[in-house]
């Protein structure tokens, strides 16, 4: 019997190839190719059970009660609680506070009367009881397990175990493969098995993995098509807050977010994010506006800051951070062009406070009044919220959900909203004054506290 020929896969995009490239020709990434000595072997009965042709209503209902994990905010990103056979893969920067999360959950769900498993690859039992400790966690309801061969894991997980956290894919082997742990096939195999196993059981499986530097998870891209739910758990390492958030999810919303404060007692659960962003907001200043977000269903009031400074370089810097930098320098662009704003030889900083990230483009316009003010110098009044999407041509666009928007910014005590003037227009709105506009020139009068412009010349061409 001749040997299986080896296989090459790139690690970002999941290409194959047969032969060894230096360069993936899918994804062009440099040194991604990694060798997959033996493919995977094909499963008859994926879920446990013999295959067999049906229509959808012989097929019998699947249990989708939902429990809890005990902590609020992984529930609400979760899309309500776990249901049966979920499996979950969790990923984060090192230190960001996956396994604290992971642990305080495994004591949650221990009080909803379940079994969990606590696999870890690369902690031992005792320090893992020494962060339990720390916690304040009962010891007698976590079972803990450091094992590394999947096929010794799913043994000693045939127990009466009801959910079961792996810490991390990235260190498992199956023996009968090649290669170490960590590459192409190693990765697939285990969390397939693991995956199969999860679901003929009907039991939840949390899988954390690494990711790079670039930001990814570590693996090739089918990892993430092999599960149901994709978190991604963010934070600095020099901030206390955490932000987890869902980007797939079969079971519930995506793009649900989650908001934790790292304490000396572990992770606790923030209930009320806006005020947490916008608590150090300094008043009377210039560059700095709020404006309300959607993260999933909940919406959010962030402070947008900017900072623009004359430049001493031949090319002014552009830099942003939570915020898209492309859109920035799009909306610099709309802002020097429709309304005549000397920006070309200005450096231009944007930052989003409280290290979150925007990717809505609803915070078009709280963008373009934080640069207005910072380059006039002049505050915005404090009681103002701003959201509106901006056009290339200048035109402000609708948002979505504009009620929820602004019954946030009121119980925030907001008492102004500066948006569109077709959406504001049939917006109910307790309490609190509309500012209409239509084009982003309109945004530079009195009452929103920054000076008009004279209208932009047209340049004389020619030919």
């Amino acid at each position: 019997m001749s040997k299986a020929r080896a296989r090459f896969v790139c690690v970002k995009c999941g290409y194959v190839s047969p032969v060894r490239l230096g360069r993936c020709p899918e994804c062009r990434e440099w040194g991604s190719l990694e060798e997959e000595e033996k493919p995977r072997p094909e499963s008859k009965a994926a879920f446990g059970k013999a295959s067999s042709v049906l229509s959808l209503d012989m097929i019998p209902e699947g249990e989708a009660d939902r429990f809890s994990t005990g902590v609020g905010e992984l529930d609400r990103v979760l899309g309500g609680g776990l249901i049966r056979g979920v499996v979950i893969l969790l990923s984060g920067e090192p230190g960001v506070g996956k396994s604290t999360l992971l642990l305080q959950a495994a004591a949650g769900i221990a009080r909803e009367g379940k079994k969990l498993l606590y696999v870890s690859g690369e902690e031992s039992g005792a320090q893992l009881r020494l962060r339990a400790q720390r916690l304040g966690l009962p010891l007698e309801d976590l079972f803990v397990l450091s094992e590394t061969s999947v096929p010794e894991i799913l043994k000693l997980a045939e127990g009466p175990y009801d959910v079961l956290v792996v810490d991390s894919v990235q260190t498992l082997r199956v023996p009968e493969l090649g290669g170490p742990a960590g590459s192409p096939a190693q990765l697939k195999e285990s969390a397939f098995a693991l995956s199969t196993f999860a679901k003929s059981r009907g039991a939840p499986l949390f899988l954390v993995g690494h990711i790079t530097k670039e930001g990814s998870i570590a693996g090739p891209k089918i990892l993430e098509h092999l599960v149901d739910t994709v978190l991604y758990f963010e934070g600095e390492k020099d901030r206390n807050v955490r932000i987890l958030r869902s980007f797939k999810n079969r079971f519930g919303r995506v793009n649900e977010l989650g908001v934790f404060e790292m304490t000396g007692n572990g992770l606790g659960e923030v209930k009320n994010p806006s005020e947490l962003f916008i608590a150090e907001r300094a008043h009377g200043v210039s560059g700095s506006a709020i404006t309300p977000v959607l993260e999933g269903r909940r919406p959010l009031l962030m402070e947008i800051q900017a900072l623009v400074s004359p430049s001493f370089i031949p090319v002014p810097r552009r830099q942003s951070l939570g915020a898209d930098p492309s859109r920035v320098g799009l909306l610099a662009a709309v802002l020097e062009k429709k309304v005549g704003l000397r920006l070309f030889d200005q450096d231009l900083f944007v930052n989003v406070a409280g290290g979150a990230r925007i990717t809505e483009p609803a915070a078009d316009l709280a963008i373009v009044a934080a640069i207005g003010s910072s380059f006039q110098d002049s505050p915005l009044p404090e009681d103002l919220v701003v959201l509106g999407e901006v056009g290339l041509t200048g035109e402000i666009r609708r948002v979505g959900r504009m009620d929820d928007r602004l019954k946030e910014a009121g119980r925030m005590g907001f008492r102004k909203v500066l948006g569109p003037a077709a959406e504001l227009e049939g917006c109910s709105a307790a309490g609190i004054k509309k500012i209409k506009v239509n084009r982003v020139e309109e945004l530079f009068s009195p009452e929103i506290g920054l000076r008009p412009l004279r209208a932009v010349k047209k340049r004389r061409e020619s030919f």
